[in-house]
């Protein structure tokens, strides 16, 4: 069954992990994604291990790059430009995440290859935009979590600014690029023209403080840290059994009322100080020592059991292991085995798009750097010959 994005070539020049997040997604949907690789190198991820697979190829390419083609270009030389002018002519999107100007000089810049293809759809992802007086600053996620406000806000209340344990600037500005080159496909439809993409991971973080954004805009008080607490909602954190954690979810007033008579403590619910979730928020430094208090005697499967129970949101904090081992995660089929191109199996997190009738493809594992290289030139029109003289050139 073809993808719903069958039939659209995506070229990628991105590398590590926002732009190739992107185009990974694409080729999930179906997409066609050509990766151009350095000759020799590749991918900076492909040696950000250990952990690594016995070829060498490091865990960190593996997560973001499936289903593409690997093809080695040398873009500082004319002929390997001419060769990625050739595939651009042939796109439908082109992904990159050079600073700003640094395809300029080798003619693979949107100016350019728009006059060679109007109808290529031209992404950009950099740290700071095409434009402003950061643009011609590097981007690195860690960095912008802490630009954007997302680390003042993560971490203990009365400990250091943390990151996340995840690179999710990164991750959010490959999703924002993938929206966005589907939405420039779908207006290519209406007026035939493409169109170039300019997103920044420091806008992409800063968007995605969501609730935090509007807390200071409307209210007007920087957002503080909380640790595992939520800045809206009480009780809404991690509280401490006798044998571990759990994370209890309070969503509204009713639900409060049935944690009070869990802890025995009914008149809780009809205390002027937390009969509603306004009132627990103002009175949550008096609130969370007392649910604390109750909580900590007894053991965590029984309060998730009791909450469960009740109809009170909850959960445990999982280890990486127990999460792929949760009967939920099994039956979801999130984890998967993909072939290389030797048949060995390669293991790979499913992707979480669930299309009942263009339904998500696996084309293959993570490629081997330059694996399609040969195969992609000959489409081009290059013979046997001429492709062994570029490779003798240092050209792929």
């Amino acid at each position: 069954m073809a993808g719903a994005l069958d039939g659209i070539k995506v070229l990628d020049l991105s590398r590590v992990l926002a732009g190739p997040w992107a185009s990974q997604l694409l080729a999930d949907l179906g997409a066609t994604v050509i990766k151009v690789e350095k000759p020799g190198a590749g991918d900076d991820t492909r040696h950000w291990g250990p952990p690594n697979l016995p070829d060498g190829t490091a865990g960190y390419f593996l997560a973001a790059n499936r289903g593409k083609q690997s093809i080695t270009v040398d873009i500082t030389q004319p002929e390997g430009r001419a060769i990625v002018q050739q595939l651009a002519a042939e796109a439908d999107v082109l992904l990159e995440n050079y600073k700003v100007g640094g395809l300029k000089k080798y003619g693979l810049d949107y100016p350019t290859l728009k006059a060679i293809n109007p109808h290529l759809v031209y992404c950009s992802i950099t740290g700071f935009g095409q434009t402003g007086p950061y643009a011609s600053r590097p981007g690195y996620d860690y960095i912008v979590q802490g630009m954007s406000g997302l680390m003042s806000i993560t971490g203990p209340a009365d400990g250091e600014p943390h990151k996340v344990g995840v690179a999710v600037t990164d991750l959010f500005t490959g999703l924002y690029a993938s929206n966005a080159i589907c939405a420039a496909l779908l207006a290519r439809e209406r007026s035939g023209e493409g169109q170039a993409i300019d997103l920044a991971l420091f806008d992409c973080a800063l968007a995605m403080l969501a609730n935090i954004n509007m807390n200071w805009l409307v209210g007007g008080e920087t957002p503080p840290r909380l640790g595992n607490a939520h800045p809206n909602i009480v009780p809404y954190q991690v509280f401490a059994t006798s044998d571990g954690h759990f994370i209890l979810a309070c969503g509204n007033d009713s639900q409060f009322a049935r944690i009070a008579e869990l802890c025995g403590h009914a008149e809780w619910a009809a205390d002027p100080r937390f009969a509603r979730n306004a009132d627990r928020v103002a009175h949550r430094a008096e609130l969370v020592p007392l649910l604390a208090e109750v909580f900590v005697t007894r053991t965590r499967d029984e309060w998730l059991a009791a909450l469960d129970a009740a109809g009170v949101p909850n959960g445990p904090i999982n280890t990486v292991d127990q999460a792929f081992a949760d009967p939920q995660i099994v039956a979801r089929g999130m984890r998967l085995d993909l072939p290389d191109a030797q048949g060995a199996p390669v293991p790979q997190v499913a992707c979480p798009i669930q299309l009942s009738g263009t339904p998500v493809v696996y084309h293959a594992a993570p490629p081997a750097l330059g694996q399609h290289t040969e195969a992609v030139l000959m489409t081009l029109g290059k013979s046997a010959e001429e492709i062994a003289q570029l490779r003798q050139n240092g050209v792929v």
